[in-house]
């Protein structure tokens, strides 16, 4: 069975600026922005997988994500699965016509599960077709004068995905040497219900992306196995509704750390990987740190 499980923690300073208005009108602006958010992480990938963004300026003090993934082939069949649950938590001001400002309290819960059926086109290559589907909610909590302001005060969001992705998926694993590389396009289309009427919305989340990874031993010996070192690339360019929703278009990832091999101590976690990468895009920098486990 292959399979990986991925969890990272990252820091991304994109420039950021909302508006801030009291108007119902901004109120559904804003919310229909967290239900874009969400879109941020609906599949797994190392460039979103986490994000932690602040404005002070623009009355936004603090935007954070954080998600766990994974995916992978059941044996030697050709039946793939992956999930992701992100949670994410967002505390905008809004202003209260004149008296204090109304500073809220959003979280929201996302679950997103995808079943494909690998086809094989030429060795080591296979064309992936993938369905996803979604699940999440977003509630609201007043932290100052929100009392009688409906959604501010005490509101919920809950959305439903449905879609698909396409992926190409390269294997090549040798003694000297292991690839693995991935291209990959998602569609997926978020749509609220059951939730307050002044926040009912939709949003389409698109993303471009490729990855890959490279694996070699070190020759040093660790749990009396190879101890191999990894490098990784990932690249995603955001489409759709996503598309400069927290100020940028794309990111790339820079990855570069160790995997031990614990089939000698395991029978069920075959590697674990740790990771340092770099993030790069339009408007922004940041780092994470990632650890997996394979089975």
């Amino acid at each position: 069975m292959r399979a990986a499980l991925l969890c990272v923690l990252s820091a991304l300073v994109p420039s950021l600026a909302l508006a801030q208005a009291p108007s119902d009108a901004d109120l559904q602006k804003r919310a229909n922005a967290v239900l874009t958010l969400m879109g941020f992480s609906l599949t797994p990938d190392v460039t979103t997988g986490s994000l932690s963004i602040s404005d002070q300026s623009a009355g936004n003090p603090y935007f954070s994500q954080s998600s766990i993934s994974g995916g992978g082939t059941l044996g030697q069949r050709r039946l793939y699965l992956e999930g992701t649950l992100a949670y994410a938590h967002y505390t905008p001001t809004f202003d209260a016509q004149g008296a204090q400002p109304i500073q809220v309290k959003w979280d929201s819960v996302l679950a997103t599960g995808g079943i494909g059926w690998d086809f094989p086109v030429a060795p080591r290559l296979v064309v992936r077709p993938i369905a996803n589907v979604s699940l999440g909610r977003v509630e609201s909590e007043g932290m100052a004068a929100a009392t009688g302001r409906g959604f501010l005060s005490h509101g919920e969001l809950n959305a439903a995905g449905l879609g698909g992705s396409l992926m190409l998926d390269y294997e090549r694993y040798l003694p000297e040497n292991e690839i693995d590389a991935e291209l990959r396009y998602s569609s997926i289309h978020l749509q609220s219900f059951q939730s307050s009427s002044a926040v009912q919305g939709h949003a389409l989340a698109q993303t471009f992306s490729f990855w890959s990874r490279y694996r070699a031993p070190t020759g040093l010996v660790a749990l009396e196995r190879p101890l191999r070192y990894v490098l990784e690339y990932a690249h995603t360019r955001f489409l759709g509704d996503l598309d400069g929703a927290l100020g940028f278009q794309y990111v790339n990832s820079f990855g570069l750390g160790l995997e031990l091999d614990t089939t000698k101590y395991d029978s069920y976690v075959t590697r674990t990987r740790l990771l340092l990468r770099y993030k790069a895009g339009d408007h922004l920098t940041g780092w994470a740190i990632g650890l997996a486990v394979s089975f």
